[in-house]
Formats: structure tokens, sequence, C-alpha cells
């Protein structure tokens, strides 16, 4: 064994570090590419309990363990006066900066769940492939003005793959602080006042209140989160599971919206 996380599934069912494994339901762990395999293995077996064959103290033990979905993307605290986060899809950074704006847990709950909705949303993977139309769509102009004698030094290949990333790109962050809200929600957050930190973004970036560029404005996120607070606490009152309403992509009329803010804060 690698590490054992505390009072996770494998902890609760008796493994320790320094426990080998054998098998899980029967199949030999490899001795090789063994994270890749195990990774591959609980991914198609779900939630499922599994049967574990381990060797301590050169002794066969056998325990269930039934695992729980959880996140894999660290979060991490970075040095830095500005307000943002981001992510790479590989890990949720939030700069230092945020906490002079968060004032509570819940706030700063609401900043790392939207950055987890671009992850889940696939925004990143829809960029991409916007862009990429957009790059192939300006090669062919290109290519046309070429043929006619005229060179354009690739500039509608590389206007249209940039205008290709941008597409969308307010709707994607809305759907992002969205969908982020239930995630702090659902991880026992009491979200409500949470809309005050696009408030205290707009008085700390006043051009945010009039200009949409790449992301909404601070006035349409701050009513979107209003009508997001007033979902979830109804939904709680009702005792309805706490998933996101994802059916339109018009935040302005609509108390269910879909989209969000990205460099990627």
């Amino acid at each position: 064994m690698i590490s054992i996380v505390p009072d996770g599934p494998a902890a609760k069912a008796g493994v320790v570090d320094k426990d080998e494994l054998i098998s899980f339901n029967g199949e030999h762990v490899p001795a090789t590419a063994t994270i890749r395999w195990i990774n591959a293995f609980l991914e198609d077996n779900g939630e499922r309990p599994i049967t574990v064959v381990l060797r301590r103290d050169d002794e066969d033990k056998t325990l269930t363990i039934t695992p729980v979905i959880g996140c894999a993307i660290p979060i991490q605290l970075e040095t830095n006066p500005e307000a943002n986060a981001l992510t790479d899809y590989r890990r949720i950074v939030v700069q230092t900066g945020y906490l002079r704006l968060t004032k509570t847990e819940a706030d700063l709950a609401v900043v790392v769940g939207h950055e987890l909705g671009h992850n889940t949303m696939g925004h990143y993977r829809k960029k991409q492939l916007n862009s990429l139309i957009g790059a192939v769509g300006g090669s062919v102009i290109d290519g046309g003005f070429l043929l006619g004698g005229i060179s354009t030094g690739g500039a509608f290949s590389g206007y249209l793959e940039t205008a290709g990333w941008n597409a969308f790109s307010t709707s994607f962050e809305l759907e992002a602080d969205y969908v982020g809200s239930y995630y702090a929600a659902r991880a026992g957050y009491d979200i409500s006042g949470s809309e005050d930190v696009w408030r205290a973004l707009s008085l700390e970036n006043p051009g945010s209140i009039r200009m949409a560029t790449t992301h909404p404005t601070t006035p349409v996120r701050y009513l979107q989160m209003r009508k997001v607070i007033e979902e979830i606490a109804e939904k709680k009152r009702n005792n309805v599971p706490l998933m996101p309403n994802l059916k339109t992509a018009n935040a302005e009329e609509t108390p269910t919206p879909v989209s969000s803010r990205e460099r990627n804060d």
C-alpha cells in the first residue's frame, strides 16, 4: 500500500499501511502498473462492495470494502493579491486575494464549486472543440485568399480560433456558478448570503458591472446567485434532491440558469 486515507472506505474496512494487496473480487492485482489497474477496476466496479484479499505479516486476510465516490481534484491556495480562482482541469487554484471577498467558508466553497463546475460540465473540452472548428474555418478562408495570390499570414485562422475559444464563454461561466452553488450546498454549506461575493467583486473591479467579455457582468451573476439560493432553499423545504436543473442557457430569463465566469474564477 502507498497510503491510507484517514476515515476512508479502506481504513474503515481495516486496511492499514504496508498491507500488500493480493486480489479484488478474485482478480489478481498486478505487480506493474498497479495504480492504473486499480483505477480501472474501481471505475468499472462503481460503488459496489469489493472483496479484497491482502497480505499482512505473511498472513492473508479477506476484507470487504465499499467504495464511495469522491473528488480527486486537489485544491491549492496560491499567494497572489489578485482576487481570482482557476482550474487547469487537474487542480483548482484559489488566489489569496479572494480571501478578502469571501466572508465565510460557505462563500469560499461557492468559489471552489464554480471551478469544479467547469471540470464536471466539460467546459474546457467544449472550448477546445469550438477553437478547433474556428481555426479550421479560418484556414479555409486563408487558403482561399492564398489561391487568389493574397497571403493573409493566417489572420483568419488565428482570429476565428480565438473567437471559437471565447464562444459561449459567458454561458459556461454562469453554468459553473449555478452548478458550483449546488456543490457547495450538497457539501453541507449554508450558502444564503453568498451572492455578496459578486457585490464585493464589483466594488473591487467596477468595470465588471457594465462590461461582459469572457465573463458575465457581476450584477447578472449576483441576481442569478440569489435565484439559485432560493431554488436550493425551496428544494430543501420540500425534501427534493439537490440536483441542478440544467434546462436552459439564458440565465437572465430563468431562475435555473446555465453558465459561469472564466479565467476561470
